[in-house]
């Protein structure tokens, strides 16, 4: 088995790196100061971005994009996780894959202009009422001749502020199955202007400033039959396949902070000193070290396991929820620590520490709740018992 990356990935990770420091790293503390994005700024590094062959890496050649397999996408998401979120989620944008899924017709007119830059896409699942439980979702799309009409409410949807359209997921129908009846579930595109479509003001996130959530609203929203992604009643077909790795994309991103985090750690405990030495020699400090970089390791591995794994076809849900699980659980613990080995120093924000602590939270709840990822490997292990 080999761990060694082809030249072609360390050009990957060394040209997005440099990317992230020279470009990203100088903005951080002004969008942590205000919350807010600047959107010249925005349009200025994304120029940048695509120049530099960063952008929409993530899609497929045929589509525009780069076509990174899993793995090197891996590589390079947790580069671009070094950064504050905002920063390289909408300067360095990867669109929804699930964008994809759609027929000629939808892919020219909402994937080419996001993969060209010239479009933004959301995804709106989440519900007041329903999170952890999808199919719990109160909203709904009911069919009235050639045309669909939505209504209900989203909630915690990341950058709609900016986005040009949204793939909504909305309650078409039910089933019956043996766990009882079920909802059915249809993706639509709506774009940002549709008559009774709006987007209002999220809440204020302690974790990723600058990274928006809002609140859609649907009030008999109408919209053309052509508008349905994937097939009527397949929404979640159409997510799982499109959609599977992107608990792997959260774990490379926290493999890129905790890194960012033990660097300075490392660097911190061999220059600082107290009673006459580096705080590096007291135990206290060395031992933590020593398991930040056993756990960023087991972390690292995990990720990349299920990343090739994924390419080769034979990847599980188990495996990528216990790599999710792994490095979301290992930044919170690699951030905390830091803090405590820069003592009070580590809670200003002359450092990026505190943000990565404060990042580090929210991990371990989107993409997949850790009781969930739990839920999900605890099935797997004992299905095969009939339990």
């Amino acid at each position: 088995m080999n761990f060694g990356l082809t030249q072609e990935q360390e050009m990957i990770v060394e040209t997005t790196r440099a990317f992230v420091e020279n470009e990203l790293y100088p903005h951080e503390a002004e969008v942590e100061r205000s919350g807010h994005l600047d959107m010249d700024l925005v349009r200025e590094l994304q120029r940048k971005a695509i120049a530099a062959g960063l952008y929409a890496a993530n899609i497929p050649e045929e589509f525009g994009g780069a076509g990174l397999d899993t793995l090197t996408w891996l590589l390079y998401e947790k580069e671009l996780g070094r950064a504050n979120y905002a920063l390289h989620w909408t300067c360095v944008a990867r669109p929804s894959n699930i964008l994809c899924a759609g027929t000629p017709e939808q892919r020219a007119k909402y994937l080419e202009p996001c993969v060209a830059g010239e479009k933004w896409d959301c995804l709106a699942m989440t519900e007041p009422g329903a999170g952890s439980d999808l199919r719990g979702m109160k909203a709904t799309a009911k069919q009235d001749g050639s045309n669909w009409v939505l209504n209900g409410t989203k909630h915690f949807i990341s950058h709609a502020d900016i986005a040009d359209f949204t793939i909504a997921f909305m309650a078409t129908g039910e089933e019956d199955t043996p766990r009882g009846r079920k909802k059915l579930i249809t993706a639509f595109f709506v774009d940002k202007d549709t008559p009774g479509y709006a987007v209002r003001d999220g809440y204020r996130n302690v974790s990723h400033r600058g990274y928006t959530n809002a609140v859609l609203e649907f009030d008999n929203c109408r919209i053309p039959a052509e508008n349905v992604l994937g097939e009527v009643h397949k929404g979640f077909e159409v997510a799982n396949t499109w959609l599977g790795a992107t608990r792997l994309q959260v774990g490379a991103t926290c493999l890129g902070r905790a890194d960012r985090a033990f660097r300075h750690s490392v660097e911190w405990a061999a220059t600082r000193e107290q009673f006459g030495q580096p705080i590096g020699k007291f135990q206290g400090v060395s031992f933590k070290l020593a398991d930040m970089a056993m756990e960023m390791k087991a972390a690292e591995l995990m990720i990349m396991e299920a990343g090739w794994k994924f390419d080769q076809g034979t990847v599980t849900d188990a495996d990528m929820a216990m790599a999710k699980l792994k490095a979301t659980e290992m930044l919170a613990m690699v951030a905390d620590e830091a803090i405590q080995i820069h003592g009070g120093m580590g809670l200003m924000d002359e450092l990026p520490l505190e943000r990565i602590w404060r990042d580090a939270r929210i991990e371990r709840i989107w993409e997949g709740t850790s009781e969930i990822q739990r839920h999900i490997i605890s099935r797997a292990l004992l299905r095969p018992f009939g339990a």
